[in-house]
């Protein structure tokens, strides 16, 4: 026949002012969670006693037979499935006022939740803003850096047709003859020959 040293303690443990796992190797038990058994087998009669910390200590409504009225409970009843509803529907990212009168505490939840959905729209609005305005921003740079690679461009060829005409200039001064439309580069090995002369 096995021994009964099962302690079947309500957990979570930490919230005994005694070390429950010492108390338990002391007596020679084993600890198991009450609220996860389905079962009380091998449960041990002698226990240690232990005490709730103090600050841990929720505050007990104890309601008598008969204590509540039935129209009570189905105000509790329907505000409960009120709050249900709403809770539902905003984790859905739809939050729907449900049909009816809602209670204190169901009509405060859809306020505050409604709330927050109108400051989450108002963040996204202002988020696309943004957006848009980055799109412009982006949209004036690139415009302004192909401008400015044309003006470049502008500017090397500009140069360029310098380059040439100073060239010509030179050989023209010297009474060299030339193609018209010589390149730069046959123009300088001219000019770099009259220089050896």
């Amino acid at each position: 026949m096995s021994k009964n040293n099962i302690w079947y303690l309500a957990g979570p443990f930490h919230q005994y002012q005694e070390n429950v796992k010492a108390l338990a190797k002391e007596a020679g038990l084993v600890i198991v969670d009450a609220n996860a058994a389905t079962s009380r087998k091998g449960e041990a009669n002698d226990v240690p006693e232990v005490t709730i910390r103090p600050e841990l200590k929720a505050v007990a409504v104890v309601v008598e037979a008969g204590g509540l009225s039935q129209n009570v409970v189905d105000q509790l009843t329907a505000e409960l499935a009120a709050i249900g509803v709403i809770v539902e529907s905003f984790a859905v990212q739809s939050l729907e006022r449900p049909e009816g009168e809602l209670g204190e505490t169901a009509g405060r939840l859809f306020q505050v939740l409604e709330a927050v959905n109108a400051g989450i729209a108002s963040l996204q609005r202002e988020r696309d803003g943004e957006v848009e305005k980055a799109k412009l921003l982006q949209k004036q740079v690139d415009d302004l850096l192909a401008q400015a690679a044309k003006r470049d461009l502008e500017t090397e060829e500009s140069r360029e047709a310098k380059e040439v005409a100073e060239l010509k200039a030179t050989l023209d001064a010297a009474n060299v003859s030339y193609r018209a439309n010589a390149s730069k580069e046959s123009l300088q090995k001219q000019v770099a020959e009259l220089d050896k002369q």
